[in-house]
């Protein structure tokens, strides 16, 4: 018998259409890149998974070498799910990638069919799942045509394999392309995954247009800029912290944290004490605060964390006032 779930949980989470299909994501999403793989703790990882469904969160984003090692998180997601999701498949939207490394040899990394087929094919084994809800090119190969890589995506989907396709970090010309290919092909690009923050704004310099334009979805990682947004490292680098013990798996780097950006966001966190939240929630808010932008994507170690990220919702309003004072600490 399975995890008996909360039943008010659709009752406060905001749920925003994805571009112009039908889709709805919540506004905060569950991410598994890092707190999912062999070295974390398990009983924390599913902790983690059933409060957030019970918070309402039905979006829960993986790729295939997440982890560590890669495929863990995938592994690890699917005996959880197996065990306490398997009777709510229809309310949830599970999502994967492929296109860094995963295997070794030519066919295990970028973009090839090859490799984005056989990796969605080892990503379903180890969910245990039929389908995905979603499945992402997760980085553009300037090595393989963007026709054999969208080609890909939209055979997965006559294939039954996935729902719907997206991209991620691909830049506004190759997001355009991108687009086009998958709509002449019948396959609609559903989704963007660029990462964004108060730190890292590339996407304002015309994807978020180019997005708008084509109605496809945003959904945002890193948006706490791997906790430099939230009051972990205020006072410097704490000895639990990422920075210390994730370090060469994807995770911030010490020299990433520099005394100009815990200056900023020091500036920050007193903007958002006075809106009545933390660092945290209003970095989330600010993200949120885009119409294009369905969804933010948080990773999460400790179930207070995804409660706390959780109350940005709260309060996603922002004056012009506060916005322009936002932009003066960033600048």
């Amino acid at each position: 018998m399975g995890y008996a779930f909360q039943e008010d949980r659709y009752d406060k989470m905001k749920y925003r259409h994805c571009g112009v299909s039908g889709l709805q994501l919540p506004a905060v999403s569950l991410g598994l890149w890092h707190n999912f793989g062999d070295i974390d703790n398990q009983q924390t990882a599913r902790d983690i998974l059933r409060l957030a469904f019970d918070k309402g969160i039905t979006h829960f984003d993986l790729a295939n070498n997440y982890g560590p090692p890669p495929g863990s998180a995938e592994e690890n997601f699917g005996r959880i799910f197996k065990q306490d999701f398997r009777d709510h498949r229809d309310e949830l939207i599970i999502s994967s990638k492929a296109g860094w490394g995963m295997w070794p040899g030519p066919y295990g990394d970028l973009g090839s069919r090859k490799y984005l087929i056989a990796s969605l094919d080892q990503s379903l084994k180890r969910m245990g799942l039929e389908y995905v809800d979603i499945f992402y090119h997760h980085r553009p190969d300037p090595g393989t045509p963007i026709e054999e890589s969208m080609g890909a995506l939209n055979q997965i989907v006559r294939q039954g394999k996935t729902l719907y396709v997206g991209i991620s970090s691909y830049h506004p010309e190759e997001t355009k392309k991108a687009v086009k290919i998958l709509k002449d092909l019948g396959t609609p690009c559903l989704i963007h995954q660029p990462k964004y923050s108060m730190f890292d704004r590339w996407i304002e310099d015309g994807l978020l247009q180019t997005l708008t334009e084509e109605g496809v979805g945003c959904i945002c990682f890193s948006p706490l800029a791997q906790g430099l947004l939230t009051d972990k490292y205020l006072k410097g680098i704490p000895e639990d912290s990422r920075a210390h013990s994730h370090r060469g798996n994807g995770a911030i780097e010490e020299s990433a944290i520099t005394p100009d950006r815990i200056a900023k966001a020091v500036k920050l966190n007193e903007i958002a004490k006075r809106r009545g939240q933390n660092l945290a929630q209003l970095a989330l808010a600010w993200v949120l605060r885009h119409k294009i932008v369905t969804s933010v994507l948080i990773g999460v170690s400790k179930t207070q964390q995804l409660l706390d990220s959780i109350k940005c919702l709260d309060n996603l309003a922002f004056t012009d006032a506060e916005l322009k004072e936002i932009d003066k600490v960033l600048s």
